[in-house]
């Protein structure tokens, strides 16, 4: 305990599955944790299962007004922010394909998957800055790195986390910020979302034989990913991917 202590980190899509579980673990290493997602009733039992070390807002990441009503009243309420998780996405109906996809699906993914995480770091890193520096992890995917016939605007979301994390690591390294920012690319874990993609046993099957070692991952195989990069062990770390995929993306 007290890997991350004394920091105030903002996870976003802490309502469940890896937001939730790193949430938990944060808390658990010290953190204050201002939990935020859409779903209220998901993010106050995620502050319930903390206990004392974390409160709930309610925040859509697409709607600019909502980060800048979160990171203002986080300011004024703990005086400080030292690290922002942003982890809320959604990954939208399977299948999808480019040519089946709709335009306003393929916006509405882009909005929450892309857009959200610009705002968070467009509005979060002045917040780290005034407050001493700190870090920034973006949740992408291991589908940043590969083909997504059956996820297209999923995959392409996660493509521009990738890169988009990159171009504000070294940004802010060239102004001295002291802010640092990583991205997250988790394979294939059990949460909502992903027993949503592998809809049928069959599916799962399939699909398990493919991770190299056997099984599929927990939120909880993220969250410590996330704990590490919030941390000042990983002070020397920007700009990078951390993939935590069962071993997938190296075969």
């Amino acid at each position: 305990m007290g890997r991350v202590a004394d920091k105030v980190v903002l996870v976003t899509g802490a309502g469940s599955g890896i937001g939730r579980a790193s949430a938990k673990l944060l808390a658990a290493e010290g953190a204050t944790v201002i939990v935020t997602d859409v779903n209220r009733a998901g993010g106050l039992e995620t502050v319930q299962q903390i206990g004392g070390r974390a409160r709930f807002e309610e925040q859509d990441t697409s709607k600019e007004a909502d980060w800048k009503r979160i990171i203002d009243d986080i300011l004024a309420r703990e005086g400080r922010l030292n690290g922002i998780v942003n982890n809320a996405g959604i990954a939208g109906p399977f299948p999808s394909t480019f040519e089946d996809e709709s335009l306003d699906q393929w916006r509405r993914i882009l909005s929450i998957n892309v857009e959200g995480v610009f705002l968070g770091c467009k509005h979060g890193v002045p917040a780290l800055r005034s407050s001493g520096g700190g870090s920034i992890v973006n949740l992408s995917s291991l589908a940043a790195f590969l083909g997504t016939p059956d996820l297209s605007a999923y995959g392409a979301s996660k493509g521009a986390v990738r890169q988009f994390t990159k171009t504000v690591a070294m940004d802010c390294a060239r102004k001295g910020y002291k802010v640092r920012c990583n991205s997250v690319h988790p394979g294939i874990i059990m949460t909502p979302m992903g027993e949503s993609i592998l809809p049928s046993e069959k599916a799962r099957e399939r699909t398990r034989q493919r991770v190299p070692v056997g099984h599929f991952g927990t939120p909880e195989d993220i969250a410590y990913g996330v704990l590490y990069l919030i941390s000042d062990e990983s002070r020397f770390m920007t700009g990078a991917e951390l993939v935590i995929d069962g071993g997938m993306n190296a075969v």
